[in-house]
């Protein structure tokens, strides 16, 4: 067998993967089923197609619908990973959730990009105590007083937030010291769908996580799309270390070095109901948390810090080793 000592150091990518273990995940089969955040859905589908090139006998399934989908749909057994971009609540713990950190992404708030104050904005950015007027209280209710400018303005503000039970808005709505029943006004469904009421609306304003305000493949924002800066130290401008929003790379790397605030910047999580039983989806998870971090920088996604990962790993084989999990591929963490 396959000596502790080794095994840290082999799925963490410093050492080789021995023969027979090669052998073993060459012919691993079998189903995994995905469902949950729209925030880890597009990270999810590219880790499911990298990781079927390698084990074509295993079927991947993934559905979106909302980090309560997903960790309601593990709990009750209908999937065997719920993708959840919040945190992880005492009543879901109790009702056996497990879950793991398998990467990092934010939330940002955003607004038409043919806003008629743009210009006053973009300048000056937004502060939080702004975004609670504007998704809390109903203080802040013209792009005028958003802005800063004198007296009430005429252009009203469009506010819309998410009608499902998503990370994205728990995320948002702790931003603001609130919570995702407290933000005010129209709900859309899905991160696709809040996008699109934006640009279809000169006065809106929403929030969406970063892999759909930012094209995949130009990498800058979504056509139709502002992001609304946020003016974090509060001066009434935005600072050159406070402009980070440029493209993706550059939110990405404000979210990596804790540029851009957590909240909204949160960790995204694999959560099922127990530590994983079936082969193929232990597998999967161990490969996300080894090999599959080598895709998450370039999809749009900060990776888990080298601490977590290792964390993570440790509790797949302290639970193995303790009998908690059976299957996978339990012989490599025997000693």
């Amino acid at each position: 067998m396959i000596g502790t000592s080794v095994i840290l150091g082999l799925f963490l990518g410093l050492l080789p993967l021995p023969a027979h273990a090669r052998e073993n995940t060459e012919s691993l089969k079998g189903t995994v089923a995905l469902s949950g955040a729209w925030a880890l859905y597009p990270m999810a589908v590219k880790w499911a197609e990298v990781f079927r090139e390698i084990h074509p006998g295993v079927r991947i399934d993934i559905g979106a619908g909302g980090a309560g989908k997903g960790m309601a749909d593990c709990l009750t057994g209908t999937v065997d990973i719920g993708m959840v971009s919040r945190d992880i609540y005492p009543e879901e713990i109790k009702k056996g959730a497990w879950w793991i950190a398998v990467a990092k992404d934010a939330v940002v708030p955003t607004m038409n990009a043919s806003n008629p104050l743009a210009a006053e904005i973009l300048a000056r950015g937004i502060s939080r105590e702004i975004f609670t007027g504007m998704w809390i209280t109903g203080d802040i209710t013209t792009w005028e007083q958003a802005a800063g400018a004198d007296g009430n303005g005429k252009h009203d503000i469009h506010v819309y937030t998410r009608s499902d039970a998503c990370g994205a808005a728990k995320t948002w709505a702790k931003y603001l010291g609130w919570n995702q029943e407290d933000l005010l006004d129209v709900g859309v469904y899905g991160d696709p769908g809040l996008a699109t009421a934006v640009i279809n609306d000169q006065l809106g304003a929403g929030f969406n996580n970063i892999n759909y305000a930012y094209d995949a493949k130009t990498k800058i924002t979504v056509s139709g799309i502002r992001i609304l800066p946020i003016d974090l130290n509060e001066n009434g401008r935005l600072d050159k270390d406070e402009d980070f929003y440029g493209d993706r790379d550059q939110i990405v790397a404000a979210i990596a070095d804790g540029r851009y605030p957590s909240p909204p910047a949160r960790d995204l999580f694999f959560v099922s109901r127990g530590c994983p039983e079936k082969p193929a989806v232990r597998a999967f998870i161990q490969w996300v948390l080894t090999e599959g971090q080598g895709y998450v920088q370039e999809s749009g996604y900060i990776p888990v810090p080298q601490d977590k990962l290792r964390e993570g790993l440790n509790r797949l084989r302290q639970e193995t080793l303790a009998g908690t999990c059976t299957g996978g591929f339990a012989s490599l963490w025997s000693e």
